[in-house]
């Protein structure tokens, strides 16, 4: 029997779960708070300049044509792709600087050339990154979390061995040089903890990285936002933006609608893909699962300070994705998770799609996304922001060995504070909960409210954790366990 489901937040993973719950004929209404739609991935245009705010990498395009595929559709029905060469180039302390080509055999031939014998070894462990990526993105990403019991299959008992060691202790018993080391140390930061804190088996992430490439969107990643909301219309999903929920109705310990504006609005189930901490303040305290303490004992990944900045010229000797390893990386890492405090030489990382598509800024002009990780719940100052600008920008200036101070037109910032009120995120995280051992799959906060009948969660802070393709996938899981329950 078809129900009336509210979901709330109208991030990747929301925008997953109402299309799937759609499908199944229910009547599906997303609500978001804000202006627009996309959560995190929303864009913006300014002087005819367009930035991404939020995710801009596209890693994982298998995972984007399962979702799609689940609907008859393919990516391609919505938006077009191009695959990105160099993937990225990282600049280093050393004054030099490597580009990740779009061709695996191309990788190991300039691992070689950097260190000889990496091309081997390199080789040996993307092909043990491709058999954990097949158990994880076939297998285990796709499990609710509700035991223990996902984890174990005749797969992973094989790969036990890899959940109690590191990814950095691996990398490093194969790789010598510096710089190779940190490139293939830097994609589990997408999973928002340091590489001696995630567990071996999330190398498949590196096979993600130099096995599946990196992809651009042609018009930027909030083409897969429009895509999902153009897909969820076609199933009948309304969309209502300026629609801040201020309390979840709980009658008997069971959810029966949202209040916004003083209105109370029925329905039979209640999904939220917003902040998973906030959405419990939406509660009554007996109704809540997770105490403040259960909260602040969690390790959560990185927040971020960001600019969107326009240029008025061309820059020269970077590519669409650049990294900037040119500072201590184990010192930045200490500084957002060992002992929380504002970086004193951070690592930056900066894009340029105007480089990949000449629509996103004016003609002769470039946009730029600067992106330097913090601890969350740092002091947010106008003038913190302005000297961390400062200090990046020079070292942009050097490293690139250009000018671009005075070409500066356009600059917008972000940070922690915006974090808070625009997703009410908690202590202005970026990225979620981290993918640690102790934070991974049943250990993560549960999908399904185990004290509110038909409440149910979604996204970063739930399973499978941080990213847009794990997004996908928790929005998918969500939907099966609320057809499982109802």
């Amino acid at each position: 029997m078809p129900q009336t489901i509210h979901i709330i937040g109208s991030g990747f993973s929301s925008l997953a779960a109402a299309c799937y719950l759609a499908k199944e004929g229910n009547k599906v209404t997303v609500f978001e708070k804000n202006a627009n739609l996309g959560g995190r991935a929303q864009q913006f245009s300014a002087d005819g300049f367009t930035f991404d705010m939020g995710p801009s990498w596209y890693w994982m395009p298998d995972v984007f044509e399962s979702f799609f595929a689940d609907f008859n559709k393919k990516p391609s029905d919505y938006y077009s792709l191009e695959k990105l060469s160099p993937g990225y180039r990282v600049f280093f302390e050393d004054n030099t600087h490597f580009d990740i080509s779009d061709d695996l055999n191309t990788i190991i031939s300039d691992f070689e050339k950097l260190e000889k014998g990496s091309g081997k070894k390199l080789s040996e462990f993307i092909d043990n990154a491709k058999k954990n990526y097949e158990i994880a993105i076939k297998d285990l990403v796709y499990r609710p979390g509700e035991s223990i019991f996902e984890l174990v299959t005749p797969q992973t008992a094989l790969k036990i061995d890899q959940f109690f060691s590191n990814i950095k202790r691996d990398v490093r018993k194969k790789i010598k040089n510096k710089n190779l080391q940190q490139i293939l140390e830097f994609p589990v930061l997408f999973l928002g903890a340091k590489p001696s804190d995630t567990p071996s088996f999330y190398s498949f992430m590196n096979y993600a990285d130099f096995g599946l490439g990196t992809w651009q969107p042609k018009n930027g990643f909030f083409d897969v936002v429009q895509a999902m909301v153009q897909l969820g219309k076609e199933l009948g999903v309304t969309y209502k933006t300026d629609s801040n929920i201020t309390k979840i109705i709980v009658e008997n310990n069971r959810t029966c609608g949202i209040e916004i504006n003083n209105e109370i609005l029925n329905a039979d189930v209640v999904l939220s893909g917003a902040d998973y901490h906030h959405t419990e303040t939406l509660l009554p305290i007996e109704n809540r699962q997770y105490s403040e303490e259960y909260w602040d004992k969690k390790t959560f990944a990185p927040s971020s300070l960001l600019f969107y900045v326009g240029f008025d010229k061309k820059l020269e000797n970077v590519c669409h994705h650049n990294l900037f390893f040119d500072s201590d990386f184990e010192k930045h890492a200490v500084e957002i998770y060992d002992n929380p405090e504002w970086p004193s030489d951070p690592l930056f990382y900066a894009n340029f799609t105007s480089i990949t598509n000449k629509q996103t800024a004016p003609e002769g002009c470039e946009n730029g996304f600067f992106l330097i990780p913090i601890a969350p719940d740092l002091e947010d100052t106008e003038a913190l922001r302005e000297e961390y600008f400062e200090k990046i920008i020079s070292r942009f200036e050097l490293i690139t060995k250009q000018s671009v101070r005075k070409n500066i037109i356009f600059k917008k910032s972000f940070c922690v504070n915006d974090f808070k009120s625009e997703y009410n995120s908690y202590k202005g995280n970026a990225y979620g909960m981290a993918n640690t051992l102790l934070q991974t799959a049943v250990l993560r906060p549960k999908l399904k409210s185990k004290k509110v009948k038909n409440l149910y969660f979604t996204g970063q802070l739930t399973v499978p954790g941080p990213g847009v393709p794990p997004a996908l996938i928790s929005g998918k899981l969500v939907s099966q366990l609320i057809k499982k329950y109802q």
